[in-house]
């Protein structure tokens, strides 16, 4: 039972610290409708799509009226299309279905136009990997993801040459709207099959045939706790978090749950992370700024994210038992706004928040750079990144915008929850010799601990 203080509190943190539960993603499983006739293949995908999640958007409209929370986005995560359409090879009419699809069902977003070739791809799957940037750019809703790395296998090189030219080539097809087909785009090191958040989201092999899996969030609410005890040692900055973490996770929990039984799948899990939006008191930028920095990208922001990071892993493993997903503090340079502020300013750069995506979740994350960026360049971003998850077994990835036409200091538009970038500065010197080698860079010798 709560106490009246208790909802009390939770109240004021929806009302005045933008608590919220940031998406309900419903995952498919689509190995069921493959065929090798490309037309049936994406009319059976429409079907399932439309069938199982047809009324995820009424739940999470009837949930948040019942209980006052609100849920941001309603998304659906499929099975990679890169094995789905692999009989068929109708991967642009998949693309096609499923987009068709999120807007008969009134989603914000759904994922899995994606592919697994951490250690190798067949030809089927460099056919799909050489149709993305046209998937992206013709489809509204469609978001797409490559695993080209992990710590078992290693990087595929290979791979990481090729999606440096396939962001280029998506940056490209939608210059008129500043490359945003590149934000629906996510290469991954180490991705997780149960990840609720977009652009990175698909259903797992592994995974049951449909789950309900909830993403919640709460930089505002964390940032107030934080500013309460400006003069607390780090230990006590510690606990504080984590209490505060708990409290937004049985959020979620609860609403996860809820959301399951009503829509008749099994409820998947609680991703952690902190996402933030370009609303004033949502951000991650501020939570850091609040411990004492005075600006994010300063010296020793590296260290106040690694306890914010794990401050809210701890607090929200604690409420519940069903913790997955990425869980920990998203730093998306365009979705945040003191992130936003910093990257204007210069005091946050490329090579700061590479050293920042070694103690947090995912990675480079909405970062905009100039058009005219070469492919290797690219490659070489997504390989260094690749090799932080690598050696550090966690996931990481690497969402960047060659914004066509744009250079330093100019600024991309993407609207929405996607928000605004200015584009940032990177090393001028080539890494087109070393991008050229390709082949596999083997795993850590670490990783062999079976």
């Amino acid at each position: 039972m709560l106490s009246k203080n208790e909802i009390t509190e939770t109240i004021n943190m929806i009302k005045d610290q933008n608590l919220d539960v940031r998406t309900i993603t419903l995952s498919l499983s689509l190995f069921d409708c493959i065929t090798d006739d490309p037309t049936k293949t994406s009319r059976k995908v429409y079907e399932k799509i439309v069938r199982k999640a047809g009324k995820l958007v009424e739940t999470g409209a009837a949930l948040t009226a019942e209980y006052g929370i609100p849920i941001v986005n309603k998304r659906v995560a499929v099975t990679p299309v890169s094995l789905v359409g692999t009989a068929s090879r109708g991967f642009f009419e998949i693309a096609q279905s499923m987009d068709r699809a999120a807007k008969t069902i009134g989603i914000d977003f759904i994922g899995g136009y994606s592919a697994l070739v951490e250690k190798g791809a067949t030809p089927q799957e460099l056919e799909f990997l050489d149709t993305i940037p046209n998937a992206l750019s013709a489809t509204e809703k469609v978001c797409g993801s490559v695993n080209v790395a992990s710590s078992h296998a290693g990087i595929n090189m290979d791979a990481v040459a090729r999606m440096g030219g396939i962001i280029k080539e998506s940056a490209r097809r939608t210059k008129d709207k500043d490359g945003i087909a590149c934000a629906k785009l996510v290469v991954f090191c180490n991705a997780v099959g149960d990840n609720p958040f977009m652009a990175g989201a698909f259903c797992g092999v592994g995974e049951p045939d449909a789950a309900l899996n909830v993403g919640v969030s709460g930089p505002g609410v964390v940032e107030t706790a934080v500013r309460k005890y400006p003069n607390a040692p780090f230990s006590e900055l510690a606990e504080i978090i984590k209490k505060t973490a708990f409290k937004i996770t049985r959020a979620g929990q609860l609403i996860g749950t809820e959301a399951a039984k009503r829509l008749g799948v099994r409820f998947g899990i609680v991703d952690l992370s902190l996402a933030p939006t370009p609303k004033l008191g949502d951000s991650v930028a501020h939570i850091l700024e609040a411990m004492g920095l005075s600006r994010v990208g300063t010296h020793g922001t590296t260290a106040a994210l690694a306890l914010l990071n794990d401050a809210v892993k701890k607090g929200g493993i604690m409420a519940s038992s069903s913790v997955g997903g990425l869980s920990g503090a998203f730093i998306p340079v365009s979705e945040d706004a003191g992130m936003i502020d910093a990257a204007r300013l210069g005091c946050l750069t490329i090579d700061k928040l590479e050293a920042m995506t070694c103690v947090c979740s995912v990675g480079l994350d909405m970062v905009a750079v100039p058009g005219d960026t070469p492919a290797p360049t690219i490659s070489a971003i997504i390989a260094d990144e690749c090799a932080v998850g690598m050696v550090n077994h966690k996931t990481t990835a690497v969402r960047i915008i060659p914004v066509p036409g744009k250079t330093v200091g100019d600024t991309a538009q993407f609207g929405g929850l996607l928000g605004t970038a200015p584009v940032m500065a990177l090393h001028p010197e080539s890494a087109e010799e070393f991008i050229k080698r390709g082949g596999r860079i083997p795993a850590p010798l670490h990783s062999y601990r079976n």
